[in-house]
């Protein structure tokens, strides 16, 4: 018989529901009156791995799902070669609507949709946060360029971010895609220190910025 989900884990499940609808009614900015359907993200209530890309595109926006795309068509392969599937991980984007033309998020979208991110952050509690693309990167690495320092994690609380080019980019220009194969192959090994780090920290906190030298 199958197992029944802990009670912790179910109304986890029901919390981010709850914050799932509240994306797909949102109206908190322009970007509601343009849009098909909300993005809010997919996958399981407690996935070590957090994916963050920028914001929805045209297929995204029709379905309501994350990187059904071309994007998202690459984004399944590099999981896959490290041993993964997307049911495994969170997708999400920094905004959860598409901006018109697919054009770059405004700060007033970014910071429309923050509050929504920063609750799926604190109740999914992933070990590892990717951020796909400059716009999810600019959050823990303000000011940064993502051609210096993608592949390079950092400790943010009590997990580690890990800064990557989006899949659109690898498509866009090819000489991208084996610097995010490389660094996808990084994320088994992150999400092992991460758990021996929050292990051994008990009730205190790791640095909030400070810089691994894992790789």
């Amino acid at each position: 018989m199958k197992s029944q989900a802990s009670p912790s884990i179910s109304s986890g499940i029901d919390a981010l529901s709850h914050i799932e609808s509240e994306i797909i009614s949102c109206m908190l900015c322009p970007l509601a009156n343009t849009r098909k359907n909300a993005v809010p993200g997919e996958g399981p209530i407690d996935a070590q791995i957090m994916l963050i890309g920028e914001g929805p595109g045209h297929h995204e926006n029709e379905q309501g799902l994350p990187f059904v795309g071309a994007s998202g068509k690459l984004l399944t392969e590099l999981l896959a070669s490290i041993g993964l599937k997307r049911s495994d991980v969170y997708i999400t984007n920094v905004i959860k609507c598409r901006a018109p033309g697919n054009r770059d998020p405004q700060p007033n979208e970014i910071e429309a949709c923050g509050q929504y991110l920063d609750r799926q952050i604190k109740l999914i509690n992933p070990s590892v946060i990717v951020t796909l693309g400059r716009f999810s990167m600019a959050r823990w690495f303000p000011g940064k360029r993502i051609s210096d320092i993608h592949g390079k994690p950092k400790t943010a609380g009590t997990r580690i971010v890990v800064p990557m080019f989006h899949p659109a980019a690898a498509l866009h220009q090819p000489k991208y895609r084996p610097l995010l194969v490389e660094d996808f192959k990084k994320l088994p090994e992150l999400v092992s220190q991460s758990k021996l780090r929050g292990a051994g920290s008990g009730s205190s906190s790791m640095p909030s910025s400070g810089q691994l030298n894992l790789f």
